[in-house]
C-alpha cells in the first residue's frame, strides 16, 4: 500500500483544502462564468510534462554514470589484483582505498554524509599509492591505471553535476503556483456548466480530482528529479553500485 501513498505529502493536503474552500466560496457568493480552459490547461500541463521528462532523463543519465563509475572501480581493482609484482598486502591496501572511494561517493549522493572534498581526497590516494610503490609498477601499467582513473573521474564529476543541479527552479515554482490557483479559475466554470440547480457534490468532486491529479504529477516529478535519496518508488538503488555488492 505504501506505493499508493508515496506521492501524498503536505502539498497534497494544501491542494485538498483549496479544492474544498474555493467551491464553497464560489457557491456562497454566486460566482460563476464561462471561459475556455484550454489555455489554462496548456499553461499547467505542458510545463509539468516538460519537467517530468527532464527529471526522467536525469535519472537515466545518473544510472549511466553510476555504471561507468562502478565499472571503472572494478577494472582498476582487477588490474592491481592481476599484477604479480605487487604483494598481497599491497593489493589489500589498494582494495581498501577503492572500497573507501565507492562508499564515500554513494554516501555523498544519498545523504551528504561526506563532502565532495573528502571524495577527492580518497581518489588522490590511488595516485599516492602508485607513486609510493613505483618500483613495483611499470610505466605501462601506470598509464593503464590512469586511463581507467579518467573514466572514474568522469563518472564522479557527472554524478556530482546531477547531484547539485536540478531541473529549472523557476519552472517548478511556476507549475506549483498555477496548480494552487487552478481551482480559482476552474471552479466557477464548472459551476456555470452544471448550474446552481445541479448537485454541488459534482463540482467538489471534479475540482478535487483535477487538483489531486495535478499535484500528484508534480510530486512524482519532485521525487524523480533527485533519484539518490530513496524518497520515491523510482529512486536508484545505490547499494547495487557498491564495488563489493
Amino acid at each position: 500500500m505504501n506505493q499508493y501513498f508515496s506521492i501524498i505529502n503536505k502539498r497534497t493536503v494544501i491542494t485538498l483544502i483549496i479544492s474544498l474552500l474555493v467551491p464553497y466560496i464560489a457557491y456562497h457568493f454566486d460566482i460563476h462564468y464561462n471561459i475556455d480552459l484550454t489555455l489554462i490547461s496548456i499553461a499547467i500541463i505542458f510545463p509539468l510534462v516538460f519537467a517530468i521528462r527532464g527529471a526522467f532523463r536525469r535519472r537515466e543519465k545518473a544510472l549511466e554514470h553510476l555504471s561507468r563509475f562502478r565499472g571503472s572501480l572494478k577494472i582498476i581493482q582487477y588490474s592491481f589484483s592481476a599484477n604479480s609484482k605487487i604483494p598481497i598486502e599491497k593489493k589489500n591496501e589498494i582494495d581498501g582505498i577503492l572500497i573507501e572511494i565507492s562508499d564515500k561517493v554513494l554516501n555523498y549522493l544519498q545523504n551528504n554524509s561526506v563532502s565532495i572534498q573528502s571524495v577527492d581526497e580518497s581518489i588522490s590516494k590511488v595516485e599516492e599509492f602508485i607513486n609510493k610503490n613505483d618500483e613495483m609498477i611499470s610505466g605501462g601499467f601506470r598509464l593503464k591505471i590512469f586511463g581507467f582513473m579518467r573514466s572514474l573521474h568522469e563518472g564522479i564529476e557527472n554524478l556530482e553535476a546531477i547531484h547539485i543541479h536540478r531541473t529549472p527552479i523557476s519552472l517548478k515554482a511556476y507549475c506549483k503556483i498555477f496548480i494552487y490557483i487552478f481551482p480559482l479559475i476552474y471552479t466557477p466554470t464548472i459551476i456555470n456548466k452544471i448550474g446552481f440547480d445541479g448537485p454541488e457534490w459534482i463540482t467538489y468532486f471534479v475540482v478535487i480530482v483535477s487538483e489531486f491529479i495535478l499535484i500528484s504529477l508534480y510530486n512524482i516529478q519532485d521525487q524523480m528529479e533527485y533519484p539518490f535519496d530513496n524518497d520515491g518508488l523510482d529512486d536508484i538503488k545505490l547499494d547495487n553500485f557498491k564495488i563489493n555488492r
